[in-house]
């Protein structure tokens, strides 16, 4: 028979802000036909993307701002019984 012993360890979710980590996405999204803009880097691209839709769309009022960022579980201290 074999026996194994096994150690729990704390967590925490946390931002990826490593230097090998994905960057912050930011993204505009049209509410009313769901096309989007590309992700960037800068928060300013979506809403001017967004504007630009307007434009071409007057109807397309309604907007979200979508967010994509990376993360990471940090290990933390072993449990102990």
């Amino acid at each position: 028979m074999v026996r194994a012993t096994y150690r729990f360890r704390e967590h925490t979710l946390t931002p990826d802000r490593t230097e090998d980590g994905d960057p912050t996405l930011y993204a505009m999204e049209c509410k009313r036909c769901g096309q989007s803009s590309d992700g960037s880097t800068d928060p300013a691209d979506g809403s001017e993307w967004a504007a630009g839709h307007l434009k071409a769309n007057p109807g397309h009022l309604n907007y979200r701002e979508v967010i994509t960022r990376p993360y990471r579980f940090e290990p933390g201290a072993w449990l102990t019984n």
